[in-house]
Formats: C-alpha cells, structure tokens, sequence
C-alpha cells in the first residue's frame, strides 16, 4: 500500500526558508516520479515542482522558478522541496504527489503559511 507523509510546514515570515519532506513506502520510490503540488484557500490545486525517477530532471511553476528547488533522495525514498524567499502567495497546503505507472497517490498535506 502506496503511503506518502509530509512534514516540515509551518509559519514563517517572508524572505523566510522552510524545507519540506516527503516518507515514501509501499512501492518502488526510485522508479517513480515525485511531485509536489498545492492549493491555497479558495484556489485549485497547483503543479510547484515535479523531479524524475533517478532526480535528473525537474520542473517547476513560473511562480516559483529561482525560489524553490525539488530534490530526491532515493535511498531514504525521500523526496523535499526546499523553499527560499517565501512569500505570501505561498500561503498553502503542500501535498507530495506519486506518479504511480497510471495512478497517482496524495499525502495528506503540510500547511505552509507565509506572514508577518
């Protein structure tokens, strides 16, 4: 059974860093894409970043491209997003996401908010 536990939310000012971690078990985490979206009240939720199988390759939203930096680490099935120059807008909850060959499994979130 896929289970995936976020952790590493919180309050904190703008200009301000959090890292977020993602526990992957249940299934193979090195052959799998991770990614890491989220969704702001109101809002719907969005793609942030996205990292392949072996951590080659990313991408990321326009809205955090230079800020934000997805990284995996395979041997701890591990998956973080490091999160620099936060801002307001960046006020969310964060759920790790695992592409899974046609399915995908949702942690159950992290709320990251941004504020003075």
């Amino acid at each position: 059974q896929v289970h995936l536990v976020e952790s590493g939310g919180g309050l904190v000012q703008p200009g301000g860093s959090l890292r977020l971690s993602c526990a992957a078990s249940g299934f193979t985490f090195s052959r799998h894409p991770m990614s890491w979206y989220r969704q702001a009240p109101g809002k719907e939720r969005e793609l942030v970043a996205r990292i392949t199988s072996a951590g080659g390759n990313t991408n990321y939203a326009d809205s955090v491209k230079g800020r934000f930096t997805i990284s995996r680490d395979n041997a701890k099935n591990t998956v973080y997003l490091q999160m620099n120059s936060l801002k307001p807008e960046d006020t969310a909850v964060y759920y790790c996401y695992a592409t899974y060959f046609t399915l995908g499994y949702w942690g159950q979130g992290t709320q990251v908010t941004v504020s003075s």
